[in-house]
């Protein structure tokens, strides 16, 4: 009979860290949505943002999986955002949304935006 070394344990990998740092954020933010065959827009107040996406406090119930169009601008900028995301995550009223493209523009705007902010997470 022989006695096997037992294996280390592998080292699971936490799902949930996310890919980018967020960081807080206080502005509103637009949502349009397509509703039966009727597009719907409602204001929502963004809680938390990142170079991939946005988490938005919104009332109303969206699936995870849709796309919606989503309109902001950052704080202390006059710029107007207008970009498509899709629904990531949802906790009861908080979304959180990732950008499908964003312009290289767009891209140096939160880089600006996040530098010397902390990040939450």
């Amino acid at each position: 009979m022989s006695v096997s070394t037992p294996k280390p344990a592998k080292k699971q990998t936490d799902r949930r860290r996310r890919r980018h740092p967020r960081f807080r954020a206080d502005f509103r933010a637009t949502v349009s949505f397509l509703l039966g065959n009727q597009y719907h827009k409602l204001e929502g107040h963004c809680r938390d943002l990142s170079e991939a996406g946005i988490g938005i406090l919104l009332a109303t119930e969206m699936n995870v999986g849709e796309v919606v169009g989503l309109s902001f601008s950052l704080p202390g900028s006059r710029v107007g955002w207008e970009v498509r995301a899709v629904v990531r995550y949802r906790r009861v009223y908080q979304y959180g949304f990732e950008f499908l493209s964003l312009t290289e523009e767009q891209q140096v705007l939160l880089e600006n935006y996040f530098n010397g902010l902390e990040p939450i997470d």
